[in-house]
């Protein structure tokens, strides 16, 4: 199994002056985690990290010496056009299948990556999602119009899994459309993607709060 992490983010929504990734979570670079959560899953053969060059060396450094192959991708201009870099990267020995995973979600763990990968044993694409809890509203003008139906809203996680040729084939076609994840470009061309079950933990590192409270004790 091939996994792809997108890592050519950058800290602007952090207030950052440097990549996210590079950033320290208890004592080490959120990247380092990232990758050791991928590492404990068996099913890893290969890593591809797909960021900017300008970070290059840093993200590098920080991962240290990984036991399993692990390639530098070139990234794009947008997330999708990174992981589309990454997927033809791998057109010369193609996998069956592929993982793709945001860098900064570290806590992934082997549980959630083997329900993934089950779910592409019937579908061209498997996500990790949890069910929305919250009470959603829809506002205009900061005024609520309506309360919005929650029984079929899912908030997706990744590392997402699909069959390879045909997540390529849907990238192919969507490139320039400005999708916020692989499986929205899976959806464009009907692919058919299954939810299995999210983790809580799973959570995503987007603002220097998020650091904070993943560093409270309990």
């Amino acid at each position: 199994m091939h996994l792809l992490i997108a890592a050519a983010g950058s800290g602007r929504r952090m207030g950052a002056d440097r990549n996210k990734l590079l950033l320290p979570l208890l004592g080490r670079p959120l990247i380092a985690w990232t990758v050791d959560a991928a590492l404990t899953a068996t099913e890893i053969s290969w890593i591809g990290i797909v960021g900017q060059d300008i970070d290059r060396v840093e993200i590098l450094d920080a991962l240290g010496s990984v036991k399993k192959p692990l390639v530098w991708i070139q990234g794009g201009a947008t997330r999708q056009e990174s992981v589309l870099r990454g997927l033809r990267h791998l057109q010369s020995q193609p996998p069956d299948r592929v993982l793709i995973h945001d860098a900064a979600r570290p806590f992934v763990d082997h549980g959630l990556i083997e329900r993934v990968l089950a779910g592409l044993d019937s579908h061209g694409g498997a996500v990790p999602a949890i069910p929305v809890t919250d009470t959603l509203k829809a506002v205009t003008d900061g005024v609520i119009d309506e309360t919005v139906d929650r029984s079929r809203l899912w908030r997706v996680q990744t590392p997402q899994g699909f069959r390879y040729r045909e997540i390529l084939a849907a990238h192919e076609a969507a490139a320039g459309l400005q999708m916020t994840d692989d499986a929205a470009v899976a959806e464009h061309v009907g692919l058919s993607v299954a939810i299995v079950d999210g983790d809580s933990d799973n959570m995503k590192i987007t603002r220097a709060e998020d650091l904070k409270m993943t560093e409270l004790p309990g």
